[in-house]
């Protein structure tokens, strides 16, 4: 079986306030939200710049901050998941294929492989949608690793902590598991027979 992986808040947190330091945690999301920041960021991840980004910002102080999350970066992916690791571990042991389709940034994801290693080694196929220029859940992403990797949909479970990803992954024809836990993962993947 060919078991693909999210990566953020599946085998790395992710927290975007992490990046801005200086401000308390009512501040960090307040800017956030005053720059509508997620949806800024998925933009990133689809293969914008945040050059490119910042610029749309019209408030000179709130640019200057949403360029500064390039640079902070590291803090917000700084906590592995070790237990959705561990299953990984568990899974690879029992013959089953790895792989990974992730919304990541072209731009931020050589600082994931910097500040974890095991990314650039763990999968046997990785799907960055900053490169691809296209984001889970569209069907070009889940076709892309089933070109580059080989395999059918069929043949595929998808573990994602955003329930829209998991629909487009079953649309698309594979199995997939929403993530919330590694626990609950555990579960999820024994209950297939996979563990």
């Amino acid at each position: 079986m060919n078991i693909v992986f999210d990566i953020g808040n599946v085998l790395v947190r992710w927290d975007a306030r992490a990046a801005f330091a200086a401000l308390d945690a009512a501040a960090a999301d307040a800017f956030l939200s005053r720059v509508g920041f997620a949806a800024l960021n998925l933009r990133g991840d689809s293969g914008e710049t945040f050059a490119d980004l910042a610029a749309e910002i019209a408030d000179p102080a709130d640019r200057d901050l949403f360029l500064s999350y390039l640079p902070n970066y590291a803090a917000t992916i700084a906590e592995p998941i070790e237990g959705t690791w561990a299953l990984m571990d568990r899974l690879r042991d029992r013959g089953h294929a790895i792989h990974a389709i992730t919304n990541w940034s072209a731009e931020t994801w050589p600082v994931g492989l910097a500040t974890h290693p095991r990314l650039g080694t763990a999968f046997a196929t990785t799907i960055v949608s900053g490169h691809e220029r296209v984001l889970k859940p569209d069907p070009a992403i889940f076709a892309a690793l089933c070109d580059r990797a080989g395999i059918t949909p069929e043949t595929c479970v998808f573990i994602d902590d955003s329930e829209r990803n998991v629909a487009g992954a079953r649309d698309f024809g594979m199995d997939a598991i929403h993530f919330t836990t590694p626990e609950a993962l555990e579960t999820a993947l024994t209950e297939r027979g996979l563990l």
